[in-house]
């Protein structure tokens, strides 16, 4: 559609400059050259003769630096390269600096190099049926080779740095026939990166930043689906209902042929399951996370085993479960228990009171909080200073040690900052 007026075109200009809008593509002629800056636009198609100034200042349009860009991309369909030459010669006698034009056989040279690390790192690993290979053929390939890079020493950082590396030079290489010789290839590496970053939780899946539309075009054929990534069904899991840490989810976690995965997986179930644990739990949450960096740990510093490490994130997860099952063995609701565990429970001088006083000081420390805890209370020195006296005054009523109060007072105020805009609400 042709805009005439000054209005229609200051529209087509806003929404050009939004790299959210649907607008990719517009045609213009002695326009948007001089003052015209929009960092997103990464493309420009050039099919007329232009020199010189006019010639530098179109070139500009796309050499704006912007979030996710590798660089600008001309595309020449009438023959510019003497022209810009000399433009260049002029830009750079005049004074002007940096380097305004990126060699594509720079760019080539780089890809060749980052082509090279990162296929290196699949020696011995057959990936070239991928990109025609039917669905569930494809989740086998990405199955195994997420376990192959990971079992390499800091595998999966290398080669996450290097398939960025890789992605872009390889933007700033298309048309040239040695990059469309690797899209295929690339487009493995990119979907692998992406369920590598969905499994460890290090790394977002795709997204506009990873690459854009044209080189997304490039690789689509490689790349398995625009489904969302499924990483049980890639581990080649049954999907866990609500019980993610079931003793047969386990059980079948525990025997994956694919070692390396598994630990993965199993590392990310339980830091969600900790994540959660975090919101209404301090106490426990913090106990299982120094758990899992312990084991982690070991493991980095080579201690412990792949199929070790395995059978102890499988216990630790056992330990939360059964965690969540001792509330209910003590009568006592996930608000109490979570002052339950406050109270240090596990201290052989506090482990005298027995079960059954601590129980009586978790419900009366719950509902004395429930009653005088309000959204602003923490910093309200006055009213926390109340609260304090009152926790006290319990710790003291039921014989709590009085070592311990102090301690068991702060860890109590700290619960209650937790769970007090639950209370409130």
């Amino acid at each position: 559609e042709h805009m005439r007026t000054k209005l229609q075109r200051k529209m087509i200009e806003n929404r050009i400059k939004d790299p959210g809008d649907e607008l990719k593509l517009v045609i213009v002629r002695d326009m948007w050259l001089t003052g015209f800056d929009v960092p997103c636009l990464h493309t420009i198609y050039i099919d007329k003769p232009m020199k010189e100034h006019g010639l530098m200042q179109a070139i500009a349009r796309v050499n704006r630096v912007f979030k996710g860009k590798p660089g600008g991309l001309v595309v020449d369909y009438i023959g510019i390269i003497q022209p810009l030459k000399e433009a260049t010669l002029t830009y750079t006698k005049s004074g002007g600096g940096g380097t305004p034009v990126f060699q594509q056989e720079d760019a080539i040279k780089i890809m060749r190099e980052k082509y090279e690390i990162v296929s290196s790192m699949f020696h011995g690993f057959d990936y070239n049926d991928f990109a025609t290979a039917a669905l569930s053929k494809k989740e086998t390939i990405l199955r195994d080779a997420m376990n192959h890079i990971l079992r390499q020493e800091n595998g999966q950082k290398r080669f996450f740095k290097n398939v960025a590396a890789l992605k872009r030079a390889f933007a700033l290489s298309v048309p040239h026939e040695e990059a469309m010789k690797i899209a295929d290839e690339l487009g493995f590496f990119q979907t692998l990166k992406a369920y590598l970053g969905k499994l460890t939780g290090s790394e977002p899946g795709y997204s506009e930043e990873d690459y854009d539309i044209p080189l997304r075009q490039l690789v689509s054929k490689a790349i398995a689906s625009d489904k969302v990534i499924d990483i049980f069904e890639i581990a080649g899991l049954k999907k866990p209902g609500i019980s993610i840490l079931s003793d047969e989810f386990l059980a079948e976690v525990q025997g994956m042929e694919q070692k390396n995965l598994a630990l993965e997986m199993l590392k990310k179930l339980i830091n969600d399951q900790i994540k959660v644990c975090e919101q209404k739990n301090k106490v426990a949450a913090k106990s299982f996370t120094e758990l899992l960096e312990k084991t982690i740990s070991q493991y980095q510093n080579r201690n412990i085993q792949t199929v070790e490490v395995i059978e102890r994130l499988i216990e630790l997860a056992k330990e939360m479960k059964k965690h969540d099952k001792r509330g209910e063995l003590l009568n006592l609701r996930e608000d109490e228990m979570a002052f339950y565990d406050a109270l240090e429970t596990n201290d052989s001088a506090v482990k005298v009171l027995g079960d059954e006083t601590l129980r009586k000081i978790a419900r009366e420390l719950t509902e004395t909080l429930k009653r005088n805890v309000k959204i602003d209370w923490s910093v309200r020195e006055s009213v926390k200073a109340e609260i304090r006296i009152a926790v006290r005054k319990i710790l003291r009523k039921y014989g709590y040690p009085p070592d311990k109060q102090e301690k068991a007072t702060q860890t109590v105020l700290e619960q209650a900052e937790l769970v007090a805009k639950e209370w409130s609400q």
